[in-house]
């Protein structure tokens, strides 16, 4: 290249240089100060709070038992003489399962009653008794009444031949009668003395008699006494031994289906009570069945059991494959009112009709327990909540900065909170990462859809 374009060249390419240093600073704060502006807003999910039904629910699984169920054990040692049913029959309350032969207890019974009879014919003996103790008491009255007759009439003899004496003695004094006729006089008075003590000893015995004659009536009366004593007892007796035989037959204590069977005719069972007793049979009530569902102490308290009403409890959805449909509405019926020491759960029940017998006992389920519902409440996700020493806050946008509200809550349920106190529903508030902002910091509004 020839040294005059070479100058050329190199006089061009200074130009462009230095047109370029001097357009760079006039373009360069432009740029940095939008990128400056646009990185001191934080973009924030917000939105007003939404007023919706807060539902809480526990799912936890139940176990299924039977309503009812019943071993059926002897109270009698003995042979099995028949077993009417077997495994999976139906049977009603009442119905004889299964006999037991036990001849002795028979033999018992019949001699109950003979000592019953004998008992019987003790206690008429013993009225009869008393119908004679009586009659010889009345007998020994009249006796008495009649004595004291006899001594009124020798009392009158005695008065009479008393004054006949004074009399005669006074004429013999005065010589006017012999003393032959005193003496006769005297002997006649002498007689009704005699007379009248004589009935007065009459009228103690009587009375003695009579005594004696009560005293058997009391005596009578004892004994009948003690013959019904008697009586009552042969017939608690005979009331035993007829109550004895009647555990012989073993039946059945309720509706239901026969679960189990362990015997056969010709077999030597045990009482209830002994070592080595077994159950004979089971018999179990699965057309209604009980579902045991255990509930954490941090939800027991939500639970509401219906008890003696039965559309009071907390709904339940019980869910099996096994159910048409594969769930059923039921409700709480019960619950055990105290945690379980060792679990530190609550034992809830839930009665459920199995007509179908659709639901076997032994079997899981799942159970959804709706402990709480409030309807139309305003509510904040978790993740718009602020912790603070104070209490409970949440960032509500103003003016595009950041303030902090306190707010009261209410029901937790999911993801989901309710507000009791605080908010109006009207506000802003941001719904995500809320506890990562400052007060007074300007914020860039994503608007929740």
């Amino acid at each position: 290249m020839p040294d005059s374009c070479r100058s050329v060249y190199l006089g061009l390419l200074i130009v462009i240089l230095l047109a370029g240093c001097q357009s760079n600073p006039a373009a360069g704060p432009s740029v940095d100060a939008g990128a400056s502006t646009a990185s001191s807003l934080d973009r924030v999910t917000a939105g007003a709070p939404i007023k919706k039904t807060l539902q809480l629910f526990t799912e936890q699984p139940g176990r299924v038992v039977a309503f009812e169920e019943a071993p059926i054990l002897s109270k009698l040692p003995g042979y099995v003489e028949t077993v009417q049913f077997d495994i999976g029959d139906k049977v009603s309350k009442g119905q004889v399962l299964v006999r037991i032969h036990a001849p002795e207890y028979k033999d018992q019974l019949e001699q109950k009653r003979g000592l019953l009879g004998h008992a019987e014919a003790q206690v008429k003996q013993a009225e009869a008794a008393l119908v004679a103790a009586e009659a010889a008491s009345n007998s020994s009255k009249s006796m008495v009444a009649q004595a004291e007759a006899g001594v009124g009439r020798t009392d009158a003899e005695f008065a009479r031949w008393d004054s006949e004496l004074k009399r005669i003695q006074q004429l013999v004094s005065k010589g006017s009668v012999t003393p032959k006729l005193a003496d006769e006089t005297s002997s006649q008075f002498q007689s009704a003395d005699a007379a009248r003590k004589e009935a007065l000893a009459l009228i103690e015995s009587a009375k003695a008699r009579g005594r004696e004659a009560e005293a058997n009536v009391l005596t009578a009366k004892a004994d009948i006494d003690a013959a019904k004593a008697k009586l009552k007892v042969a017939q608690s007796d005979i009331a035993q031994a007829e109550t004895m035989l009647t555990y012989t037959e073993l039946a059945a204590p309720f509706d239901g289906f026969v679960t189990s069977r362990n015997v056969d005719a010709g077999h030597y069972v045990q009482p209830a009570g002994a070592n080595n007793a077994q159950p004979l049979m089971t018999i179990a009530n699965v057309t209604k069945v009980r579902i045991f569902v255990n509930v954490p102490e941090t939800e027991a308290a939500w639970v509401d059991a219906g008890f003696e009403k039965a559309d009071a409890g907390d709904l339940v959805t019980v869910l099996s494959p096994s159910l048409p449909g594969g769930k059923v509405e039921a409700r709480v019926t019960r619950t055990s009112r105290q945690l379980d020491p060792q679990s530190r759960s609550l034992s809830a029940e839930i009665d459920l009709n199995n007509d179908e017998l659709k639901l076997l006992p032994g079997a899981f389920v799942t159970t959804k327990i709706l402990l709480e519902q409030r309807k139309d409440v305003l509510t904040l996700p978790t993740g718009a909540l602020v912790k603070a020493p104070d209490g409970t806050k949440c960032c509500v946008i103003v003016d595009g900065k950041i303030q902090h509200r306190p707010i009261e809550l209410g029901l937790r349920a999911g993801d989901d909170v309710e507000v009791t106190s605080g908010l109006d529903g009207s506000e802003i508030v941001v719904l995500l990462r809320a506890g990562s902002l400052q007060v007074d910091q300007s914020v860039e509004i994503i608007v929740k859809k």
